[in-house]
């Protein structure tokens, strides 16, 4: 086997390993998701709701990546080696997943996994608005509303643009519209490529996104006071206003390497990098640390509490033993003077005067 189709097979290997950590990570940030909302129900901890007010926009959150991360699985030359999953399939059953691959991961979970880390971001800055349920679906609905127009024209390039490229315009470059190229080496097997019009349009999409990022970002930071707090925001902001353009900067360089060779796939690899790791820092960032400072701010309050009432019960029995031995010395009476209220406290032995002593007296006791 040549050393190019190796690497290129290592590439493959490395985003299946990628997509199972991703998943696997949602999966649990899910259950930990339920398992903090049913603590919250259950011992009616409601001043943490803050915390868990946009659980379901998480969720949704995780679902898109994990949407997005199936399709670029679906991707992967590897699966089209001969005795794999997709090279049973025609060439035109194969090129039609390589143009879904286009519609759903361009078209529909990309936009949404950003438009949805928009929302979470912009939710903080909004904060009685995320306490209601009305929120999280108002918001999921805002999320598939904003996407739909670029799901629209990625639809429209795919089904629209080879035919205008076959029958309008011969000399347009087959690589602005095609999302698949036949490669005979390999025996008639379509290989996914990335249409520079798909492209362009996620490029566009991405303008748009960077653009309200910043500006929302300086309403976040004005308002956040804690450095730990502080810090987040700055490696949201980064991670969202770097991955996407980069991702985007990458796909269009695709397209200058032959599809069949290994820079195509090395170049195809680094942008699904760039889009893999903000996918697991915003997973981490705004599933997992949330209910994480929320529980342990749940522990400190406990400790504090119990503290606390440990503390009153050690001031409460110092008092109890002050008061005592301040009502002990002031029944002691000294042999010279005899009180007349000793009587009032029982059993306090004490010595009478000296003519009492004279005449062998005991000591009388109460």
């Amino acid at each position: 086997m040549p050393l190019e189709s190796v690497i290129a097979d290592a590439f493959g290997v490395a985003t299946i390993c990628l997509v199972a950590i991703l998943v696997l990570l949602g999966l649990c940030c899910i259950i930990y998701s339920f398992h903090f909302r049913s603590k919250i129900l259950g011992q009616g901890l409601f001043q943490l709701n803050y915390f868990t007010g946009p659980w379901i926009i998480r969720i949704f959150y995780i679902l898109f990546a994990v949407w997005w991360g199936t399709g670029e699985i679906i991707r992967l030359n590897l699966l089209r080696h001969n005795g794999r999953m997709l090279y049973a399939l025609n060439s035109q059953l194969q090129d039609n997943v390589c143009k879904y691959y286009i519609i759903s991961n361009l078209g529909f979970a990309e936009p949404c996994l950003f438009l949805t880390l928009i929302f979470l971001l912009r939710g903080s800055v909004h904060k009685t608005g995320m306490l209601s349920p009305k929120w999280n679906w108002k918001t999921a609905s805002s999320v598939l509303l904003f996407c739909f127009p670029m799901l629209i024209l990625q639809l429209l390039v795919i089904s629209i643009g080879p035919r205008y490229e076959k029958e309008l315009n011969p000399k347009l470059a087959s690589y602005f519209v095609e999302a698949a190229s036949t490669s005979k080496a390999r025996g008639d097997v379509a290989i996914c490529t990335y249409p520079l019009m798909s492209t362009i349009l996620l490029g566009l999409f991405a303008i748009a996104v960077n653009a309200y990022l910043f500006w929302l970002g300086r309403q976040i930071l004005h308002l956040v006071i804690n450095k730990v707090l502080q810090r987040r925001v700055y490696t949201l902001i980064l991670c969202i206003s770097s991955s996407l353009p980069l991702r985007v900067l990458l796909l269009g360089l695709s397209v200058l390497s032959s599809p069949e060779r290994l820079l195509f796939d090395a170049i195809s690899f680094l942008a699904f990098l760039s889009l893999v790791s903000c996918a697991g820092i915003g997973i981490y960032m705004l599933v997992y640390l949330p209910i994480a400072d929320s529980l342990s701010l749940r522990s400190s309050q406990r400790y504090t509490e119990s503290s606390t009432k440990a503390g009153t019960e050690y001031v409460e029995t110092i008092s109890l033993i002050a008061d005592e031995s301040h009502v002990n010395e002031n029944t002691a009476v000294t042999p010279s003077r005899v009180s007349s209220t000793s009587g009032k406290h029982g059993s306090v032995s004490f010595r009478t005067t000296d003519k009492e002593e004279a005449c062998g007296t005991e000591p009388l006791q109460f």
